[in-house]
């Protein structure tokens, strides 16, 4: 026989109700239901949380700002382990573990409300700004860092959020936003944005494009320093026993010296002998590699044109690694020149147009000069437009001739994937997968071909 709920637990399911149910309305008709919003306003009174907590307009900056110790519980408000301890470092909840849940669910409520009720209509630069603070708190809530969830995009939550972030980004005016230095000041890079500074970069003058350019640098700077930590995580090369070891300290293998010299204890004296130190090799031998990027430059590709343009240039930068760097639409380009610059490079595009993948690779196979030496990695989504087969029958010339082929999927800012079905399963039965999804896969790719 189970137990009846109490009276004290009645009340505090009911009260998570009303948040929940008042939640539910405002995301789905953003004008306020008097019986919901009263009652909702009496269940935070009554958890000693600000009013403000009930507001839409109102930022979670704004409302951490004046209470301080929400942001405590704030922060892994999502995550599982923590579901029942949602008042650490808040106020003390009105009774027992229900009060707990409730409070939970007014912050839950808050959260939810900021980042997916965005609303309709023109969108000033700072609503993006906030929309960008609040879904920052978003995902501290579930235990990442700001900005972590919507880089990852994908067809999950990461996808939802970069797509409510676009659709945020095409509600701006955005040439006027730009013109404004003080407007253009409270933008925060983020890829949809970029994607629409590269589109209409052609229609920017003076001021404008100057803000745009900045907003560009900034955001290849951030995205070049997180890929610069994953790709130097792993060193480049096998150790070269030829090189004989340098005889400094930390080279110093103080278990083998020990192991080597045990015939000198002297059990007289309980000591050991050294007569001999033995020192690691370091030295790595590293074959000077080639790594060619081709990049489509159609307007679906502009998640991949950018993460794999800044990460050609931080490989370029690796020593004894010769990067080249080629885009295409209808025509190809050779970036090479530019390649250890990638906001040169993101300059130099011009997004939108169809594809013709074997202009590209004639421009691609010349630089071939030692194939079981190259890596060539395609970023493309693969839709040809009735040129499928010359395009394939050129990737499995390169890839039979010895070189490593890698091809990447689409990924656009939406976190939607599409590449061209036909591609996909010639390139399974070729043995070489597309790789989809983040570009840390594409990273563990190029790093085991360089070790």
């Amino acid at each position: 026989m189970t137990d009846s709920p109490t009276p004290e637990s009645r009340a505090d399911a009911n009260r998570r109700q009303v948040l929940y149910w008042r939640l539910l309305a405002r995301l789905f008709d953003p004008d306020e239901q008097p019986t919901l919003e009263s009652a909702s306003m009496a269940v935070v009174d009554d958890l000693g949380l600000p009013a403000a907590l009930l507001d839409p307009a109102v930022s979670v900056d704004t409302v951490v700002q004046r209470f301080p110790a929400i942001a405590d519980e704030l922060r892994g408000l999502l995550q599982p382990a923590d579901a029942g301890a949602a008042d650490a470092g808040g106020a003390e909840p009105a009774s027992g573990p229900g009060a707990a849940e409730v409070r939970r669910a007014a912050l839950v409520s808050k959260l939810l409300l900021n980042v997916f009720a965005t609303g309709h209509g023109a969108v000033d630069a700072g609503q993006l700004a906030r929309w960008q603070s609040d879904a920052g708190w978003f995902e501290q809530a579930l235990g990442m860092e700001p900005g972590e969830l919507r880089r990852q995009g994908g067809d999950g939550l990461g996808g939802v959020l970069a797509g409510l972030e676009g659709d945020l980004v095409r509600r701006m005016h955005l040439r006027e936003v730009l013109a404004d230095p003080v407007l253009a000041s409270r933008l925060t890079p983020s890829m949809s944005l970029i994607e629409q500074l590269l589109r209409d970069k052609s229609n920017l003058s003076g001021v404008a494009l100057a803000n745009a350019k900045a907003l560009i640098r900034r955001f290849v700077d951030e995205v070049a320093e997180v890929l610069r930590t994953q790709v130097e995580q792993t060193s480049v090369g096998v150790v070269d026993r030829s090189v004989p070891p340098k005889r400094v300290f930390r080279n110093l293998d103080l278990d083998r010296t020990i192991w080597q010299n045990l015939t000198n204890w002297s059990p007289e004296d309980e000591r050991l002998y050294v007569d001999r130190l033995y020192y690691r090799q370091t030295a790595r031998r590293v074959t000077p590699a080639r790594l060619i990027v081709v990049v489509d430059q159609s307007g679906s590709m502009v998640d991949s044109m950018v993460n794999c343009t800044i990460l050609a240039s931080i490989f370029a930068g690796l020593p004894k690694v010769d990067v080249h760097l080629i885009a295409f639409d209808t025509r190809a380009l050779d970036l090479t020149p530019w390649v250890h610059d990638p906001f040169e490079v993101l300059l130099r595009t011009n997004l939108g147009g169809g594809n013709d993948g074997p202009v590209a690779m004639a421009l691609a196979r010349p630089k071939i000069v030692e194939p079981k030496n190259t890596v060539m990695v395609w970023i493309s989504d693969f839709y040809e437009f009735g040129r499928s087969q010359p395009l394939y029958d050129g990737i499995e010339a390169v890839h039979r001739s010895g070189v490593r082929f890698i091809p990447v999927g689409s990924v656009n800012s939406s976190g939607q994937q599409s590449v061209n079905p036909w591609f996909r399963q010639r390139f399974k039965d070729l043995g070489t997968p597309v790789i989809s999804g983040h570009i840390r896969k594409l990273v563990f790719e190029l790093k085991s071909f360089l070790t």
